[in-house]
């Protein structure tokens, strides 16, 4: 399981949101959050899911943190 240190001190809120977009030839994908924006998320950063099964429009939770390219999503979960 991914850890995010910063989201934890932080408080870790959780984000909702659905797929957009998965590259599965590279191994991530895109996230369109709740609040509007787009997130990056790698098949590393998923929690109790297969990369390979995700649909686009899947709803997911996920975590927030900060990586030299801009925000990345951690600890994806698929939303029950």
């Amino acid at each position: 399981m991914v850890r995010c240190s910063a989201c934890a001190e932080k408080g870790g809120k959780m984000h909702t949101g659905k797929i957009k977009k998965v590259v599965r030839e590279r191994g991530f994908g895109f996230i369109s959050d709740t609040d509007g924006r787009e997130v990056f998320f790698h098949q590393s950063s998923l929690v109790d899911a297969q990369f390979d099964a995700l649909k686009e429009e899947e709803k997911v939770e996920f975590e927030i943190e900060d990586s030299p390219k801009g925000p990345r999503a951690v600890n994806v979960r698929i939303a029950k």
